[in-house]
């Protein structure tokens, strides 16, 4: 993989230096717009008196150089790469030391150009300089409609001479712009307004060494206040009929084409004639528009890109969801329409004093051709009722019971044959609730608590004791100390040994020579 990588570099930078060969020894880099006065400048005020300028010419790539035109003192001679609109901006160069070549130029003449300035054939001074043809198209034709797509794109000839190309709005915020091959640098205004209207500036970064690091070039744009677009030009794709359960996750899908901005519009079942837009966005201004239904939509990811303009939306569908949906996708003067009706079913319970609803709902009945309910069991015949159109439901009795329980399934069938399902899961009571208790544990549970308690008063009863018996022994031991009270213990040996007698007996050592067990040594 690392090697694959390395490649991969290696054979991009060989690319890049390959494309950009011959012109590396540039003196100067510039960039003119088509038929805009140009000068390509060369002066030396140290070189004057008799001597001679030849400027010569050849595309980025080519191997010869072509004769522009020479000049001398005394005669101008012009080369097979000159043209008419070619000459020297001062014909007094011998004097002044400015050699400059002012053109008017196309986009041929883009390339190489050098400047020799020789005497008695000898060169003196070489500068060589790569001009580069920017090329500015502007769509639709001025004056444009409202609610057309602008569309602005620029190419430089040759393109080596350049890095990027960048374009702003009137107010110098930046548009989104792409490279394309074959294309140019194209950037994008969907839906324009009166507002749209000024100078949108083109910037031209060079390559390499120039003696401007940007070129600037403004191109006026004016909207029509008294036109508007008229977008007839629309293509239908076959219509999708779809159904799904409500909450679901649904791909309503687009026109597989990649676009500048997409629309999606829904008309309830049975109103086909206005159409609500429901969600709208617009991948070179990257704004979006939203309503109350956009909620339950967003655009799709991968493999969809909608900032790239491919385009597909994700629904969540509500009951009321169902009916008609319409992707309508802007390509530049055209649109393209994928219309898709969707049907959308919902599953609820309804308890009863004596019986559970099962209610199978669907909007958008035009294209189902059946419902129906279903139990796992299908030896379990079910009766069904249809209210209103758009609805079947079922009777289950209760209590529950273990023929009655398990898995319902209302089915819904369109008119091509795709089948959607939605399951309800009934289940049988618990046998015991347990937050009950039963009469014949209630004995039980009454004994075993009583004896709990009868356990937990004899042990704080010996507890009691001990600590009580404990106590008793260390006050006699302080009395003994004190002189307030005699020893207890005629022969503590016998005592030591003996079995207790309902006391406890504390072998305390002494630990200095006045302790009060001395005398039990």
């Amino acid at each position: 993989m690392e090697s694959a990588f390395l490649t991969f570099l290696v054979v991009s930078s060989f690319a890049v230096y390959s494309s950009h060969t011959g012109i590396t020894d540039c003196d100067d880099v510039v960039v003119t717009r088509e038929g805009m006065p140009t000068t390509l400048i060369c002066n030396d005020t140290a070189m004057r008196g008799a001597v001679a300028v030849n400027w010569s010419f050849k595309p980025v790539g080519a191997d010869g150089w072509k004769l522009v035109l020479s000049a001398t003192e005394n005669k101008k001679f012009s080369g097979s790469a000159s043209k008419a609109t070619m000459q020297l901006t001062d014909p007094n160069f011998q004097e002044t030391g400015d050699f400059s070549l002012f053109l008017l130029p196309k986009a041929e003449d883009g390339g190489l150009y050098t400047c020799l300035i020789k005497q008695q054939e000898k060169a003196l001074k070489k500068t060589t300089i790569l001009l580069a043809i920017l090329k500015v198209s502007v769509f639709p034709a001025a004056p444009i409609p409202q609610y057309s797509i602008l569309r602005l794109i620029a190419r430089v000839i040759p393109g080596v001479a350049i890095s990027n190309i960048t374009w702003t709005s009137p107010g110098g915020i930046p548009m989104k712009s792409e490279k394309r091959p074959n294309t140019g640098t194209v950037a994008k205004l969907p839906q324009v307004l009166n507002n749209d209207n000024g100078a949108y500036v083109c910037m031209v970064h060079p390559w390499g060494k120039s003696s401007h690091p940007l070129f600037a070039f403004n191109v006026e744009v004016t909207i029509a206040a008294d036109k508007v677009a008229s977008l007839r030009n629309i293509t239908h794709d076959t219509t999708i009929s779809t159904a799904a359960e409500a909450h679901t996750s649904l791909l309503l899908k687009c026109p597989h084409i990649q676009g500048d901005l997409v629309r999606l519009h829904w008309a309830p079942p049975n109103r086909r004639v206005n159409l609500e837009l429901v969600f709208e966005y617009d991948r070179w201004r990257g704004s979006t528009v939203l309503t109350e239904k956009s909620k339950r939509l967003r655009l799709a990811g991968p493999p969809y890109n909608p900032e790239a303009g491919s385009f597909s939306f994700l629904l969540s569908p509500q009951l009321n969801d169902g009916g008609l949906f319409a992707c309508e996708v802007f390509l530049n003067d055209n649109i393209f329409s994928q219309r898709t009706v969707l049907t959308v079913m919902r599953v609820k319970t309804r308890q009863f004093a004596t019986k559970l609803e099962l209610l199978c709902q669907y909007k958008e009945l035009s294209q189902v051709q059946s419902a129906k309910w279903t139990h796992h069991n299908k030896s379990h015949q079910l009766q069904m009722l249809t209210n209103h159109p758009g609805s079947i439901s079922t009777m289950v009795p209760l209590p529950i019971t273990s023929d009655t329980a398990g898995n319902y399934t209302c089915t819904i069938q369109l008119k091509n044959g795709q089948v959607v399902m939605a399951a309800n899961v009934i289940r049988t009571p618990t046998t015991e609730h347990v937050s009950v208790a039963t009469p014949s544990l209630l004995p039980s549970l009454s004994a075993l608590l009583l004896l709990v308690l009868l356990v937990a008063a004899a042990v704080g009863a010996l507890l009691w004791r001990q600590k009580h018996n404990s106590d008793r022994g260390i006050e006699q031991s302080l009395s003994v100390r004190s002189g307030e009270a005699e020893n207890i213990y005629e022969n503590p040996e016998d005592i030591r040994q003996g079995p207790p007698q309902g006391s406890v007996y504390m072998d305390l050592k002494p630990r200095a020579e006045d302790d009060v067990y001395k005398e039990l040594e």
